[in-house]
């Protein structure tokens, strides 16, 4: 049976992400830039989290371009996702797929 997304850890989601990048030419560099941005979390951070996604983001930052994190990812529009943990998830998973597309990290800051 799937673990309910509040209960998956960070530690576990990390190096799916870092898979998905690489395979299109981004570092782990990269990756942990547009996280770290995201979240606040410095790279050791994001590095060793073993927390709970739930957790994780309960302890992250918020930064100020994030309401600027819009579009479709997995078939769900991220502005309109209501939940305030699965909005963040959802995030994270936007801005992982567009430095997996190849977009500026300016760009992916909203910068």
């Amino acid at each position: 049976m799937p673990k309910p997304i509040e209960a998956m850890s960070f530690a576990a989601i990390y190096p799916l992400y870092l898979s998905k990048i690489s395979k299109k030419g981004r570092t782990q560099a990269d990756l942990d830039a547009v996280l770290g941005w995201l979240t606040g979390y410095a790279p050791a951070q994001l590095h060793q989290s073993e927390q709970t996604l739930a957790d994780f983001f309960a302890d992250a930052t918020r930064p100020a371009g994030a309401d600027r994190v819009t579009g479709v990812i997995c078939g769900v529009r991220v502005e309109q996702v209501k939940d305030p943990l699965m909005r963040r998830v959802r995030e994270m998973d936007k801005v992982v797929d567009e430095l997996a597309k190849g977009r500026d990290l300016g760009k992916i800051q909203r910068a």
